[in-house]
């Protein structure tokens, strides 16, 4: 009678662990969903130099709230979960940017030149361990 009662509180144990582990992984998969939505209604559609900022202060303030940390140059470094990377690839001088030095040098000065300029989104990259959005590319249409 014993080990029944003890081979039942056990497989109680487990079924709640395995229990816990589903619904901790579906929680994680709906955040992860809601946060790439606000990066991902971007993809192949044409925005503009202000859009652009918006985002770029967006994926900012991601970083700054998720406490990813800087090199010495103050660019972000990647890590496996939750940073943002943004590159800006500007066709007058076919150079690419990073969200960084655009957010650095004034997005002011950013938007005097290239506010109503088109932009598109022609890659978006995730972080293989949460599946939320690590990279994003614009180019200049």
């Amino acid at each position: 009678m014993k080990r029944f009662a003890i081979i039942s509180f056990i497989f109680v144990i487990i079924i709640c662990g395995i229990s816990y582990m589903y619904l901790n992984y579906k929680n994680m998969y709906k955040n992860s969903k809601i946060s790439n939505l606000k990066y991902e209604k971007h993809l192949n559609k044409d925005i503009t130099g202000s859009e652009l900022v918006t985002i770029i202060n967006m994926a900012v303030d991601n970083n700054e709230k998720n406490e990813v940390s800087k090199n010495k140059k103050g660019i972000y470094i990647e890590n496996d979960t939750n940073s943002i990377k943004i590159e800006i690839k500007i066709t007058d001088n076919d150079n690419i940017y990073n969200m960084e030095t655009i957010y650095n040098n004034g997005t002011q000065n950013f938007l005097q030149y290239y506010g109503e300029i088109k932009f598109k989104c022609v890659d978006i990259k995730y972080h293989t361990e949460t599946n939320k959005v690590k990279y994003m590319l614009f180019e200049q249409e």
